[in-house]
């Protein structure tokens, strides 16, 4: 082995203890199940969920369910006018005391106008802002350049 493949792979041999637990698959699980329990209460208990298309007056609702290997949530509002819906389907995957993760699907059809259809399954980001009493979704213009504000209340 010439001298700078023997430093290269020393380098390497020293590295991968740093490297595994970097990238531990246990590391991520144990991140995984950081779950704040007052954010978990409110999703649990929460009170609705609204997009500002279809208004704040008239709730959808919201469910938000333990199961086996965590918080899942299913959420919808349509609009009793119009052919307009919002709907969220999948698992809280992480929890603070003012935010949550959530990744699945976030669909949005005919509001605020007919045709218009946005859906995308991701990684989605809600947070409480200025004391309010909901979490908003933090990627607000993820479709077509419209700003939308998908509110989940406690």
């Amino acid at each position: 082995m010439k001298p700078r493949s023997t430093a290269l792979a020393l380098g390497l041999a020293l590295a991968m203890p740093c490297l595994l637990a970097v990238s531990s698959p246990v590391a991520a699980d144990e991140a995984a199940l950081a779950m704040d329990e007052a954010t978990v209460d409110r999703l649990v208990n929460n009170r609705g969920v609204t997009l500002q298309w279809i208004g704040w007056d008239q709730r959808g609702q919201a469910h938000a369910r333990q199961g086996g290997d965590g918080l899942y949530l299913t959420a919808s509002q349509v609009d009793p006018l119009k052919p307009g819906a919002v709907f969220l389907d999948g698992k809280v995957t992480q929890a603070g005391p003012d935010w949550f993760t959530f990744e699945g699907v976030i669909r949005i059809t005919h509001s605020p106008d007919e045709g218009r259809v946005c859906e995308r399954n991701k990684t989605w980001h809600f947070a409480i802002t200025q004391n309010r009493k909901y979490y908003r979704l933090r990627e607000f213009e993820w479709c077509d350049g419209l700003t939308d504000y998908i509110d989940i209340y406690f």
